[in-house]
């Protein structure tokens, strides 16, 4: 099998046009599909100058867009084919980079065990978000019965308590969009791509349990894929059940409140109702919110240090605007869905400030795991129809800017300003919002204009100089209307900015051995994912998951 890299063909012009959730269904699709193979079939005929008969079967491995010319967008495809006379092929094309011999990508397990025994001490996983859920299903594809322990509940009494604090403004510290099984990534767009480097294409891996579990099978070649959070939902609760059937066993409602340590080495955890369950092999799958049990693990002297991160607010505007300044007469196109944006500018006072987490086609969303705190995040459906896009417009900040050395200064960081967004709310997780326009104009808003803000339960009108430093005020202040430049229409004086976006990631990293995944000074701890600063995002934290369960499995079966 051969690949082809950067095979390029136009975006077919006749398609459905005025959908109402940029999708195809039953026949349409199909005519659409049909089309795109043929037209695929013939390029890569024309890319390797042979006979169609030669051709004998191709697959998509991905699939992106180049839209910088809005009216010439194309098509850009990764493929894998199947040739009768491979051999001469790849020798005509020798010193062609974009035609090799296709990579394997399947994944291979480093050990698996039919029979673990029963006077083994079994692995344990704290969290079950991405990176606990694929730490856990690995142990447990490998035979080595993991116990899963989630301070959360499970992932639809999740929905229920999280829907609480956006309809009714009470909040559940234990079960909300920071706590629970599928963690932080459920209640979000469900986005499945990273720029993390993956020789061993583990992110294949990641993608295919997401489609065995239900989750549409475009993910595998699309470029950004995504899968929304009523589809998670279902996706998440079958691979809990694959992992329980393998042996596994998961726990809701177990907070850890203690680890054992024993000559620098882990023992096993105590739970917050006093019971204990020994181990020598603990994965702390935290996610960016488990603020608790990061100090607890301080006062216990696992080494961590402060790590940078990126605070500011969640950015409205009509998903229409940003459709036609990215795609122009295409927008709309069921091919390239609803537009999405990446922006970065580098302010005057030094501060970078970028978008982050950009959600086409869905909402801004209460994102607090504290009393009495504001914290906003974006959210997505499969569909991503919903009327508004927004994103994190966030500035880089680093441990200096804390204002103590501590290793913990970041969670305190955040906290402040979390609770000042709650003040400015009302005090009653409302969130503080500003027109774009008056924000920057240095003018308080009194209430919305012909953008609507989707934030449940709600936003309080006036001025978002008080939410964040000085600092990142001024330079937010300075991009939004430079980014006008990359997006036409971005500095539109309705949209909306509701504060504040302030877990772009973890303030904290519990450092590790780069060989073993092991914590510096505490042997069989294994941090992971995006809590330990080890991943940002689905996609990477489920990539960290798998390795840190095969750094467990060499040492447990040594």
């Amino acid at each position: 099998m051969l690949r082809i890299n950067e095979l390029r063909v136009p975006l077919i012009r006749e398609y459905e046009k005025n959908l109402p959730d940029h999708h195809l269904q039953g026949e349409q699709q199909d005519k659409l599909n049909a089309q795109l193979h043929e037209q695929l079939m013939l390029a890569i005929v024309a890319r390797l100058k042979i006979d169609a008969s030669e051709l004998v079967s191709f697959t998509v491995f991905k699939r992106s867009y180049d839209a910088r010319k809005v009216r010439e967008i194309l098509l850009s495809y990764s493929v894998d084919v199947v040739l009768t006379n491979e051999a001469a092929v790849l020798k005509k094309f020798a010193n062609d980079p974009h035609i090799k011999p296709a990579p394997d990508t399947s994944y291979h397990f480093v050990a698996q065990v039919t029979d673990f025994p029963a006077d083994k001490l079994r692995p344990i996983v704290i969290g079950f978000g991405p990176c606990g859920l694929f730490a856990a299903l690995l142990l447990a594809q490998m035979g080595l019965r993991p116990i899963v322990l989630e301070r959360g509940r499970d992932v639809r009494q999740r929905t229920k308590d999280t829907w609480g604090l956006w309809r009714k403004k009470v909040l559940n510290p234990e079960s909300n969009v920071q706590f629970g099984e599928g963690g932080a990534g459920t209640f979000s767009d469900g986005k499945l791509y990273s720029q993390i480097k993956d020789p061993k294409f583990y992110g294949r891996k990641v993608l295919h349990e997401f489609v065995k579990a239900g989750a549409p099978e475009e993910i595998l070649f699309i470029n950004k894929p995504h899968i929304g959070t009523f589809r998670l939902v279902g996706v998440i609760e079958r691979m809990r059940a694959e992992i329980i059937r393998l042996g596994g066993e998961v726990r809701f409602e177990s907070r850890v409140t203690d680890v054992l340590i024993e000559n620098g080495a882990m023992n096993g955890v105590q739970l917050a109702n006093g019971e204990i369950i020994y181990s020598r092999h603990v994965v702390l799958a935290l996610g960016h919110s488990a603020r608790d049990t990061v100090e607890m693990l301080h006062e216990r002297g696992v080494f961590m240090e402060a790590k940078p991160f990126s605070v500011g607010f969640r950015v409205e505007h009509p998903q229409s605007i940003i459709d036609k300044a990215r795609f122009g007469e295409y927008a709309g196109h069921p091919v390239l869905g609803a537009a999405d944006y990446r922006l970065v500018h580098h302010a005057n006072n030094g501060r970078s400030v970028y978008s982050f987490c950009m959600c086409p086609g869905g909402t801004v969303v209460a994102a607090t795991s504290e009393p009495n705190r504001v914290v906003t995040n974006g959210m997505s459906q499969y569909s991503r129809n919903e009327r508004n896009a927004n994103s994190g417009i966030v500035v880089g900040i680093e441990p200096k800017d804390y204002g103590d050395d501590s290793p913990l200064a970041g969670i305190a960081f955040q906290r402040f300003w979390e609770s000042r967004a709650f003040e400015l709310g009302g005090g009653d997780y409302s969130a503080p919002a500003q027109l774009l326009g008056d924000f920057v104009a240095d003018k308080a808003s009194t209430g919305a204009g012909d953008v609507m803000p989707s934030y449940k339960p709600g936003v309080k009108w006036g001025s978002l100089n008080p939410s964040l430093p000085e600092y990142a005020i001024h330079a937010v202040r300075e991009a939004l209307p430079a980014f006008d430049k990359q997006i036409r229409g971005y500095n539109l004086y309705d949209a909306v900015i509701t504060g504040v976006e302030t877990r772009t990631s973890s303030p904290v990293r519990i450092t590790r051995d780069r060989e073993t995944y092991q914590s510096l000074n505490v042997k069989g701890l294994y941090p992971a994912g995006e809590g330990a600063g080890y991943a940002g995002g689905i996609l990477s934290a489920g990539v960290d998951g798998i390795y840190v369960a095969e750094a467990i499995a060499r040492d447990l079966l040594a």
